[in-house]
């Protein structure tokens, strides 16, 4: 995963608060296997996170679901296995791109842009075990190690200009592993994945389905590199493509297993799903996304992906855009009429269309299929028919 993700959405969880940063007790989260800090400047490093950790769980970003949350720490438990997993505390946080760390206090956190890209539980398994293993190890404390041995790491931790949010900043370097690391963690994943009896093979179809959504954005946009030619999450990465095989010829050495969980993930972040798919949209990447709808799709569009489809094509609005957008809502009210999304986007963007009437009853019909939605008051006046 991107080692920046704990330096990015620390600092936004930061900048995000209302009230000024809670005062830290002196208390110190536990680590791995009982791990303590062995002197000064790895305590520093602990308490930086806890107090972090302090302001994570009062971000706007944070996902307060405690059934989601406790899915997805049952899909680390499983894999990792219970004894283990009870050293991670996971966050989920709503941010739209593919990202996952732990830091070595325990903290995980998962993007929502992971729970989006994940076809199936073992898919999450293996990025889930992925950053357990880069914690079990105490690759990130290797790492500050070796700052420590290259700089004066207390004026680092405790002088540095700006207070904690530049802190946090500079300690994205930290949890920046070599690429001996990333494949240790990598073989570690698969290992994880075999043991619980999830489908080993997800571990090189995860990594295949980024570089895929990676080169569709670099061919839309001729500014970012391709995978591997000086992207600066494959500098520290094996290649994608060799990490792909190493892992497929892995995994096939291993007993092979039917079981990637791909019902039960569905059901388990289906509530989220619209809500996913409007942040990913909100990303302005129509290839990007365009490529990962049909990945997951695979040919075969469920109505949610072509509800997502739909949204994509409206938010471009670009020309014939709307008219393929009312195809692909109509298709996906048609397979699940009570896929309530559908239903509203079809109707706004037929009133885009000019076709009133019909807009208006549509939007009618997703406030009888969700009558306790959010935004009730607003579609209820645009429904409303125009008075003569």
């Amino acid at each position: 995963m991107k080692r920046h993700l704990l330096a990015g959405l620390l600092a936004a969880s930061l900048l995000a608060q209302a009230g000024p940063v809670a005062a830290q007790s002196a208390r110190m989260l536990p680590s791995a296997d009982g791990y303590q800090p062995r002197d000064a400047v790895e305590q520093g490093l602990w308490l930086e996170m806890d107090e972090a950790e302090q302001q994570i769980r009062a971000s706007k970003f944070l996902i307060d679901d405690p059934e989601l949350n406790a899915y997805v720490k049952g899909v680390l438990c499983r894999a990792v296995g219970e004894g283990k997993c009870s050293a991670a505390r996971i966050y989920l946080m709503r941010t739209p791109q593919f990202n996952a760390a732990m830091a070595p206090n325990g903290m995980m956190l998962v993007g929502s842009g992971l729970l989006l890209r994940a076809r199936n539980e073992a898919e999450l398994a293996t990025v889930l075990g992925h950053e357990f293993a880069h914690f079990e190890n105490q690759h990130s404390l290797q790492s500050f190690r070796d700052i420590k041995a290259k700089s004066d790491a207390m004026t680092w931790l405790g002088f540095v200009p700006g207070g904690l949010i530049a802190q946090i900043g500079l300690m994205g370097s930290v949890f920046r592993f070599n690429r001996e690391m990333e494949k240790q963690a990598d073989m570690a994943a698969l290992e994880y994945l075999s043991t619980s009896g999830y489908d080993p093979m997800a571990a090189s179809q995860i990594w295949e389905q980024l570089r895929g959504e990676m080169q569709a954005q670099a061919k839309a946009d001729k500014s970012r590199p391709m995978p591997e030619e000086g992207n600066d999450f494959f500098s520290s990465h094996p290649n994608t493509k060799d990490r792909m095989e190493y892992l497929r010829a892995a995994a096939r050495r291993m007993a092979p297993s039917a079981d990637n969980g791909a019902a039960r993930y569905r059901a388990a972040i289906a509530r989220w799903w619209p809500r996913l798919i409007d942040d990913q949209v909100k990303l302005n990447d129509f290839a990007a996304t365009e490529y990962l709808l049909s990945g997951m799709a695979r040919g075969e569009w469920s109505a949610d992906l072509l509800y997502a489809r739909a949204e994509l094509y409206r938010a471009r609005g670009k020309a014939g855009d709307f008219a393929l957008a009312e195809h692909f809502y109509r298709q996906s009210v048609a397979d699940d009429s009570g896929l309530a999304e559908s239903w509203k986007g079809l109707g706004l963007v037929l009133l885009r269309l000019g076709k009133g009437a019909e807009g208006r009853r549509m939007l009618r019909q997703y406030l009888a299929v969700a009558p306790d939605a959010a935004d009730r008051a607003m579609i209820g006046m645009m429904a409303a028919e125009p008075r003569r």
